[in-house]
């Protein structure tokens, strides 16, 4: 069944067919579901009394609605409730799915209070009793205003969201620039940094073997000196591109440990239910990340005693758990402006399809990321509440 223009109306028994007037009311495109033929007469004759100029299609199932909404667009959707092959509920159900967002009023003979309140719940804007079309107008416009609002707050939410993906493709883009410029910084401190302060540490060794006294005084200095120089450049090169994850995520967090035990002296403990993990480097230099600023982050902030990481590997997803026994993370440092490492943190866990999860406002801190490893295990993480 489908809808025609208004030069098909000598055509009795179409199902939907076209109707308006030049009434000089407000012109409305109109969008009908209805069976009877009269009570469709009787509609349009109250909007034209009530200053509309209707220009409406009328249709009784939901093909005929389906085509309707294909060769719109429609200002509103005025529907009977029962209909032989058809309902209000079928129709506002067909509008939704197809993505419009159109004022919907029921007007119908017999639609029960708990119907009625269902419709509405379901999305109509209003339901009307057959012959009390007095208030039909004002609802009309009422729902129109309402329908534009939806339209506007649905536009806005699209760009919202736009801004958003685009704004994380950005920050993927800059994180993953940022690592590859690490790592070509490490390179070239490696190469040539290094390679002038092991020539250094020849010469100065040379001159320590073959001065005087004072010399070689001054060049044992200046070779304790540059063995501090050579540590802080590798100490510099660890941060920028961890060599340790070369031998794998485990070898890197333990390095990490026992580097971060060394120089806090906070007592800090690595247990892991596999002696090695192959993942991606994605997913390692996130693991890897996380773990240092949090690790950072209880060295600074903590006053902790003791700290521990859990990293354990099941059902194709990884999870890392850090926890200490310090002060914790109150909801105010989350919340704080300059409070970009932990910000930073959730961003990479969602760059590898994964989560993180603070624990705020607790007496210990506690911070947890878990990534999937496999498609099948993001499908899994995506579908739990709480993902």
């Amino acid at each position: 069944m489908h809808p025609t223009n208004s030069a098909s109306r000598s055509a009795p028994h179409s199902a939907a067919r076209t109707a308006g007037s030049e009434t000089g009311g407000e012109a409305i495109r109109l969008l009908v579901v209805e069976d009877s033929e009269l009570d469709y007469e009787l509609l349009l004759r109250s909007l034209r009394r009530q200053h509309f100029d209707p220009h409406a299609v009328r249709v009784e199932e939901a093909g005929g609605l389906q085509a309707a909404l294909a060769n719109g667009p429609w200002d509103a959707v005025i529907s009977d409730h029962h209909l032989p092959r058809f309902s209000s509920t079928e129709a506002l159900r067909i509008i939704r799915s197809e993505g419009e967002n159109l004022p919907f009023i029921i007007v119908s003979g017999n639609i029960g209070e708990d119907a009625a309140v269902a419709a509405i719940q379901a999305g109509a804007d209003d339901y009307l009793i057959k012959g009390r079309l007095a208030r039909l107008g004002p609802a009309l416009r009422s729902a129109m205003s309402a329908g534009a609002a939806r339209r506007e707050r649905s536009a806005a939410q699209e760009a919202l969201a736009a801004s958003e993906q685009r704004l994380r493709a950005l920050t993927d883009h800059l994180q993953q620039a940022v690592e590859a410029e690490r790592a070509d910084i490490a390179r070239e401190v490696h190469d040539d940094v290094g390679g002038m302060l092991t020539a250094l540490r020849f010469d100065l060794s040379w001159i320590e073997r073959h001065g005087d006294v004072a010399i070689r005084d001054r060049a044992h200095q200046g070779l304790e000196t540059l063995n501090q120089a050579v540590e802080a450049v590798h100490r510099i090169m660890r941060n920028l591109r961890p060599p340790a994850l070369e031998a794998g995520i485990v070898a890197a967090l333990e390095f990490l440990v026992s580097q971060f035990e060394s120089r806090t002296g906070i007592d800090t403990h690595l247990d892991c239910n596999r002696e090695r993990i192959d993942v991606s480097e994605q997913v390692a230099i996130t693991v890897y990340r996380v773990a240092q600023e949090s690790l950072t982050n209880i060295g600074k902030h903590s006053q902790a005693a003791h700290a521990r990481l859990d990293l354990v590997v099941q059902d194709d997803m990884l999870s890392l758990e850090i926890s200490d026994d310090g002060v914790g993370i109150s909801q105010a440092d989350l919340d704080k402006p300059g409070s970009f490492g932990l910000r930073g943190l959730t961003e990479r866990a969602r760059q590898a399809n994964g989560w993180l999860e603070i624990a705020a406002g607790k007496s210990k801190g506690a911070i947890m990321l878990m990534i999937p490893l496999t498609p099948e295990a993001a499908a899994r993480l995506e579908s739990e509440p709480d993902a």
